[in-house]
Order: C-alpha cells, then sequence, then structure tokens
C-alpha cells in the first residue's frame, strides 16, 4: 500500500487509476456489492478489555468476527503489515500476516490506498506492544478510493493510546463545499451531527410525552406569514401561480388549534431570504409548538424544561462550554423586560422617543436595513446592538412592544406592550414566544398595520393573510405558543461558533 503517488493531485489519482485496472487485472472487483458486518471498532476493542479484565478471554477461540471501514493508515514490515481501519465508531488496528492470508492476497496490499474501504475477516488479540489488535484471517476490498482525502497526520498520544488526527482539510470554507470529506477525516465533526440527532430526538420525546401531536404543514405555500423576513418566490408551472417557501410554520399550526388539534409541533424546514453570516443561513431547521388554553408564562416554563432537557441530551448535564464560557441552564432563567432593559441603554423611555430619533440611534450604532422601518423594527434593531450581546446566560426578555409583535395578544396591564419574550443564550436569540392573538379583528388591525409598513418600504413587514383571518373567526382557544431555532441551540450545546458548523450542508456563496 502506498500513500497514492506523485505528480500533484492530478498524479496521484492517475496513479489509483492505474491501481484500479491492475485491481481488475487480477480478477478482483474494486466496487463491491455488499460485505457482512458483525463488529464495530470501538465497542469490540472494549469488549475485548472487558473480557481481559474479567478473566474469561482466550484469545484466538471463538467465531471470526467481520469488520468493514476505510484504511486511514497503513504500516509496512516485510511479511507482514499494520493497518488502522475506521468506522463510524472509531478506530482498530489490524494485522496481516502474509502466511495467513497468503501470498496472493498478501500482494494486493501494494494496490491498495488510504482512504479505500475494506472488510476484514478475524480474531483480537493484544500485541506485545499492548494494542488490541483485529489478526486478520482473509480480506476484500469494497470501495477503491480513487480521489485521496486529506486525512493529514495521526498521532497516538502515549497515555492514553488513543489517537488525535491533524487534519489535512484546513480550508473550513472548503470543507462546508465537501462535507463528505469533512466528515470522512474529521470524526470531531461527526460528533457534532450525532450531538445535533440527539438534541432533535430528545426535542420530539419532551413533546410527545407531553401529548404533543407532531404534525406537516406545507413548504410551498400561496402565501407567507408568522415572522417578518423576505420570502424566497417560485413560480409553479402547471398551476401558473407564484407561491413561496415558508418562513415560518406559525399560521398553519394555529389553524390545526382552530380544528381541535389542542397540542401539536412540527420539526421544519424553513427559509428566509436574508443576508448569511455566522448566525443566519437562508436555510434553517425550526421546532415550533402551539398549546390550546396556555399563555407565554405557561410557555416560558415548558421552555425551561425544554432546554435543560436538550443540554442533558447533547451533554449529560444541564450545562456546557461555548466559546470558553460556561452556560448554566439551571432554572429558573434570568428575566428582563425589554422595554426596562433598551430604555436603561439609550438613557430615556424607548417608548416615547421619535421615530426619527430612534432611526437616527440606530443608523448611528451601525445598524442596517432601516428602509421603510417603523417602530417596532427601529427597537428591535437597537435592542439588538445594545442589550442582546450581554445576554449571555439563558435569559427571558419580556413584553415587547406591541408594533413589534403583530401576531401577540396586548399585555393585560399594559396594552402598549405585548404578552411575548424571547430566549437569548450568548448573545443570541434562541425561542420566540407568544400569548397568540386569537382576536380576529384586532389580528386584521395588526396585519394592515404591517402592510402599510410594507408600502413605505420594509420589505420584511408582513401581510394580510384572508385566510387565516378566516380560520381565527371560526375561533381560536386561548393559545400559547413557541418557536425554538434548532440551528443556534445546537451551535451552544456543541460549542461551535458558527451556523455553518451544524448544518451538514449550508448555503455558500459562488465559489
Amino acid at each position: 500500500m502506498s500513500g497514492g503517488g506523485s505528480g500533484g493531485p492530478s498524479g496521484v489519482m492517475r496513479t489509483r487509476r492505474e491501481k484500479l485496472e491492475a485491481l481488475r487485472a487480477r480478477g478482483v472487483e474494486p466496487f463491491a456489492y455488499s460485505c457482512e458486518v458483525t463488529a464495530r471498532a470501538a465497542p469490540s476493542v472494549a469488549m475485548f478489555e472487558e473480557a481481559e479484565a474479567a478473566g474469561s478471554l482466550v484469545e484466538g477461540r471463538g467465531s471470526a468476527e467481520h469488520w468493514a471501514g476505510r484504511l486511514v493508515a497503513f504500516r509496512s514490515h516485510g511479511r507482514s503489515a499494520f493497518a488502522d481501519l475506521e468506522d463510524h465508531t472509531g478506530r482498530v488496528q489490524i494485522y496481516f500476516k502474509r502466511n495467513v492470508v497468503g501470498d496472493e492476497a498478501f500482494g494486493l496490499l501494494d494496490l491498495l490506498d488510504r482512504g479505500d474501504w475494506i472488510g476484514v475477516e478475524g480474531r483480537l488479540f493484544r500485541t506485545r506492544a499492548g494494542q488490541v489488535t483485529v489478526r486478520a484471517d482473509s480480506f476484500r476490498l469494497l470501495a477503491k478510493s480513487l480521489r485521496p482525502l486529506p486525512l493529514g497526520k495521526v498521532e497516538i498520544d502515549a497515555g492514553t493510546g488513543k489517537a488525535r488526527t491533524y487534519s489535512g482539510f484546513a480550508d473550513r470554507e472548503g470543507r462546508y463545499r465537501q462535507r463528505y470529506a469533512d466528515l470522512a477525516v474529521n470524526s470531531g465533526v461527526r460528533e457534532v451531527f450525532r450531538l445535533r440527532a440527539r438534541v432533535v430526538s430528545a426535542a420530539r420525546r419532551f413533546l410527545d410525552d407531553l401529548g404533543f401531536l407532531e404534525v406537516e404543514t406545507p413548504v410551498l405555500q400561496p402565501q407567507y406569514g408568522g415572522a417578518s423576513a423576505r420570502p424566497f418566490v417560485t413560480h409553479h408551472n402547471a398551476l401558473d401561480r407564484q407561491l413561496y417557501l415558508r418562513i415560518a410554520d406559525e399560521l398553519y399550526l394555529k389553524r390545526l388549534i382552530v380544528g381541535g388539534m389542542d397540542r401539536v409541533y412540527e420539526v421544519s424546514k424553513d427559509f428566509r431570504n436574508e443576508g448569511i453570516d455566522r448566525f443566519h443561513n437562508p436555510e434553517f431547521t425550526m421546532l415550533e409548538f402551539y398549546q390550546a388554553f396556555a399563555d407565554y408564562e405557561d410557555m416560558m416554563e415548558l421552555v425551561e424544561q425544554l432546554f435543560v432537557t436538550l443540554a442533558e441530551a447533547a451533554n449529560g448535564a444541564p450545562g456546557c462550554d461555548y466559546q470558553g464560557t460556561r452556560i448554566d441552564f439551571a432554572r429558573p432563567f434570568a428575566r428582563l423586560r425589554f422595554v426596562d432593559a433598551l430604555g436603561e441603554a439609550l438613557g430615556a423611555d424607548p417608548l416615547a422617543l421619535p421615530v426619527d430619533e430612534l432611526r437616527e440611534r440606530a443608523r448611528a450604532l451601525g445598524a442596517d436595513d432601516l428602509e421603510g422601518a417603523g417602530r417596532g423594527k427601529l427597537l428591535d434593531k437597537l435592542f439588538g446592538e445594545l442589550v442582546q450581546p450581554d445576554l449571555v446566560q439563558p435569559t427571558f426578555v419580556l413584553d415587547h412592544p406591541r408594533e413589534l409583535s403583530p401576531l401577540a395578544k396586548a399585555r393585560r396591564s399594559a396594552p402598549e406592550l405585548a404578552e411575548r419574550f424571547e430566549l437569548f443564550v450568548a448573545g443570541q436569540e434562541m425561542a420566540n414566544a407568544f400569548s397568540e392573538l386569537n382576536d380576529p379583528i384586532a389580528q386584521r388591525a395588526r396585519l394592515e398595520d404591517q402592510a402599510e409598513l410594507r408600502a413605505a418600504g420594509d420589505e420584511e413587514a408582513q401581510v394580510v393573510d384572508e385566510d387565516y383571518i378566516r380560520a381565527l373567526e371560526y375561533g381560536l382557544p386561548p393559545t400559547g405558543g413557541v418557536g425554538v431555532g434548532i440551528d443556534r441551540v445546537v451551535m451552544v450545546l456543541a460549542d461551535q461558533a458558527s451556523i455553518r458548523d451544524v448544518i451538514l450542508f449550508p448555503t455558500l456563496r459562488e465559489a
């Protein structure tokens, strides 16, 4: 087995193709149909060590096992050779001996390369150097790697015996574009997405156990709504009509509450035609859930429970380290009133300041996208610049200005505010929730106000959805609703600095 050849990438690939043809010339098919697998790398090593510690191990006895994985390292010693095989659980060392596998099979090792997939039949033993190893009785090629993976350098920790990989794939942008290669050479990246899967599964179990019903609502919608954002627009040829990719699930989920489905949730892909940065991707994952006969105080209780559950599912504890800071999800979370916090930062009552002054203050802070912005959006921009970055530990921000929350009920004791909260962690919004506005007359008035903002140039203002108002006219019971940004939650729980590190195939600018 060799590293691949010389003469640059094209030379390496040419050499690997030559090996491919040489294998076929010897009657070896380089791309198998299937392979029996009865053992995995890390679990089999662990079981061997447990049996060894218990004194119940007799080396060389018992049935042979079958492993399969990538060859990630190779060391030749004349009539014997060692290789490292990696599967989704970890690595195990393979020992090939000429007089065991046979001259013909041993000779095929020269035609293999790092990155090739192989299957190995054999038994575990411990080498003189002390490493648990598979003594190969036979092996077969499963898939030839024609393009060399950027496997980098592997070092074995002398104390723990664990392998540490220094990836040869250092270009972060390239890793996003070739996620398949990134996953193949970076076990830490694979673990991020295993953690993500645990988080999503835990969220589903949490809601299922509370009697919520998982549902699916349309991705292609005749009218978008439920959030303040610009949509992606498409055209349906057969219907000859314009459709939109959803920006939120909210309005459809509340239609289901009208229909008598009193607890519903959806884990969905949503799409917003907005900028790309380390906290925003145009395609993202939301968890939204709605409960009849509840208000935003009830939903705060649920969100606290949910986030503790997700943290424990991710890391086994109600906390995590994020970019050098310990995040503690112990209940109760801190609470902060939107107007009070922003007023302290501005040195004035934000509800009393003229819109022109709010716009100037926002512009002075570098806020963008202010065209046609009304009071609500300007207050949100100012909050994002002046208050949000300091909300590191889990904090509920309560009672936003009503203009900023057109789908939320007015606060009972202060009608100029809305019964709404956002949960912030590590300076970013993680969840957003309302006591849902269920008065169809008031809802129409709020959406018409939004339409006026759109006419004035605010492209993110919401639109009037006549069918949704019709649904409200049939009667929406008191309802609490929550939206949770799964990608950002995973960023924090997996200690990843960019949203692109927790999305398998993020949207990227053209190369």
